[in-house]
């Protein structure tokens, strides 16, 4: 199988949160195929959930990238593989929150424990696939629109090739694209009639996930996600790593 377009570390969501959330985008990340809509869903949900469906329901780690002259799917696999050793499971407990524009799930702020640990993860897996990395075109700066970010931002997409990484990150489960006025006001209150049986639930994260883009405007799939417990499973995109999937 050739070489995926570009390749990303994700927290996939799990549970209830992975089946309500991925049923609100309206496509399983898993196998890439659509999903039914929920009860109460419109057309108009489906616009609004446009964007994010493109890249599967996810929150970023490393974000999305085209692998660097000599690197391979096999380093991608395997550095995936070294960021969950040693590692334990963990949870998180989230509410639904505008973010630049679009409505996320976000950390509650009461959940001190769960954002120290995602903000750790993230950090090492920004480092540590870096190396993997090719550096952004002119075109992929220029849609970041560099203009139009903080001093901290353009930092850090000079150096790591996205504007929203260590101190700038903000850990988000997109749900929609941008919004403003009504539509946003509308959206937020669909996302919580649905995501009524979540209330209270905290969301476990087990370990982390690969996706690719498998060409230039292709939707992102799941290849492979990684237990902290030493185990892996496989998703549709696995073949864009090249490698077996350990028992």
């Amino acid at each position: 199988m050739p070489l995926a377009h570009r390749y990303a570390l994700y927290l996939a969501p799990t549970g209830p949160w992975r089946e309500h959330g991925s049923r609100w985008l309206g496509r399983c990340a898993d196998t890439g195929e659509a999903l039914p809509p929920l009860p109460g869903q419109s057309a108009d949900t489906r616009g609004w959930t446009e964007a994010p469906r493109h890249y599967g329901l996810h929150a970023t780690l490393k974000p999305p990238f085209r692998l660097s002259a000599g690197a391979s799917p096999q380093q991608v696999d395997a550095a995936a593989r070294r960021l969950t050793e040693g590692g334990s499971p963990f949870s998180v407990e989230l509410e639904c929150e505008p973010l630049r524009g679009f409505l996320a799930w976000r950390i509650a702020p009461s959940d001190t424990l769960g954002r120290a640990r995602i903000q750790a993860l993230a950090e090492a897996a920004v480092r540590d696939l870096d190396p993997l990395r090719a550096p952004p075109t002119p075109e992929e700066i220029a849609r970041r629109q560099p203009h139009a970010l903080s001093p901290a931002q353009q930092s850090m997409l000079a150096r790591w090739g996205y504007p929203y990484v260590f101190d700038t990150y903000v850990f988000h489960i997109t749900l929609t694209g941008k919004l403003e006025g009504a539509a946003l006001a509308q959206a937020q209150a669909g996302i919580a009639a649905f995501a009524e049986p979540l209330r209270g639930q905290a969301m476990a994260v087990p370990g982390v996930s690969v996706y690719v883009q498998p060409e230039p405007g292709a939707d992102f799939i799941a290849a492979r996600h990684y237990g902290f417990d030493g185990s892996s499973a496989d998703a549709a995109g696995a073949g864009y790593l090249q490698g077996p999937a350990a028992a």
